[in-house]
């Protein structure tokens, strides 16, 4: 799609109507307020988006009130977006799971005395990490196998059959206990298989709300966070664990919040995969449907400020100050796209935005320049609510 140009059709429209308004009000004597939020796109964004650094990016500029197409280039091609995906991710799980969902994992005994059951919900934040699980309140995975060895202190191996708890985080606390308790683990099949070796609970453990971790997971743009994420998801809609679940879940999601997703080809759940596609337009009306969306409020508190907070911290402060805490934005790169999706302040309201720029040269220097960029362009537009108004949230 070819670049709609200042202004374009919807602002010609507009333009048409505010005169026939004016001329209306002269004749009947009334004052005529024009809305302070109208965003008129200026020529100097419009050079930027052209600029050789973002190598014919996908942009999309949409009205957060009528939903109308502000400024769009390239918005409809399929392309790598990188981490903004995990808009996708996380509001899948939201949808799934709801915000206060909690993950809970319990470890039981079963009728021989060195074989012990670990089960769950497939938690994506258990940690085997002391600090971590301080820090940030996750799941402190040997807290479960420490009960085990108060009750039976004698042990020195056990058999570890586990259901819906990732494998990778069997494998942590193999590593965490080595030396100290030989830890022999095996997936179990069923429900049934677990029912059946089950007889008594011994200790569980619980990360904190989804709200929680989708917070965490936006903010540091975590890549193991939002693919399981996803993956747990598709379980719990009964989809198959591989790439065709995830798809199918991300599809029902946006599919149930009137999102187009023609074209959508999903590999992982955090957009490291070349091979994952989707426009800025699909992009963009997710945002959209987040802004309008009480429950969906989450992944817009979850997204870094410019200059301030999380990916966007150290973004912005040079290259574009004078919109510093004006964006807030999920940030992407892989090798050869530099992505960054989310809302922009323009006076009292706050614009939602997509950029996708997919054909990226391999190297750091590059990326970096396209990432001056995307701030330099969102700049342009860029403005602080007039004193007495609040940003609409």
């Amino acid at each position: 799609m070819g670049t709609v140009h200042n202004p374009p059709m919807h602002q010609r429209t507009s333009g048409l109507r505010a005169a026939l308004s004016v001329a209306l009000a002269g004749v009947l004597g009334l004052t005529l307020i024009t809305p302070a939020h109208a965003l008129v796109i200026p020529q100097s964004f419009i050079s930027l988006t052209k600029s050789r650094t973002l190598y014919n990016p996908g942009i999309l500029v949409l009205d957060p009130t009528t939903g109308d197409t502000v400024f769009s280039h390239g918005a409809e091609a399929l392309r790598a977006p990188a981490s903004v995906l995990k808009l996708i991710s996380t509001t899948t799980a939201l949808k799934t799971f709801g915000a206060d969902k909690r993950f809970t994992t319990t470890i039981s005994a079963t009728a021989q005395p060195d074989e012990f059951v670990l089960t769950g919900d497939s938690d994506p934040w258990l940690t085997d990490s002391a600090y971590e699980a301080k820090k940030y309140h996750r799941a402190y995975a040997p807290e479960l196998i420490n009960k085990v060895l108060q009750l039976n202190p004698q042990l020195h191996e056990i058999t570890l059959d586990y259901k819906d708890v990732y494998a990778a985080d069997v494998a942590g606390l193999q590593n965490f206990f080595k030396g100290r308790l030989a830890i022999t683990s095996k997936i179990l099949p069923s429900a049934a298989t677990v029912k059946a070796l089950v007889t008594d609970p011994i200790a569980s453990i619980a990360s904190p709300p989804l709200s929680e971790i989708i917070d965490f997971t936006l903010l540091w743009s975590d890549n193991v966070l939002a693919d399981r994420l996803a993956h747990s998801a598709a379980h719990q809609l009964g989809l198959p664990g591989d790439e065709t679940g995830l798809q199918s879940a991300f599809e029902k999601t946006l599919k149930d919040l009137n999102v187009p997703s023609d074209g959508l080809a999903v590999q992982d759940g955090n957009g490291l995969s070349h091979q994952t596609r989707v426009s800025a337009r699909t992009i963009a009306s997710l945002l959209l449907a987040i802004k309008r969306e009480p429950d969906l409020n989450v992944i817009y508190d979850g997204l870094p400020t410019a200059g301030k907070t999380g990916t966007l911290k150290g973004r912005f402060v040079k290259d574009a100050p004078s919109a510093v805490g004006l964006v807030k934005a999920k940030t992407g790169w892989i090798d050869t796209t530099v992505s960054l999706a989310g809302f922009v302040t323009v006076g009292s309201q706050q614009y939602v935005f997509a950029v996708i720029a997919d054909r990226i040269p391999n190297r750091e220097s590059a990326r970096s320049a396209a990432r001056v960029t995307i701030d330099k362009m969102l700049s342009t537009i860029a403005r602080r609510p007039p004193a007495s108004s609040t940003t609409t949230p």
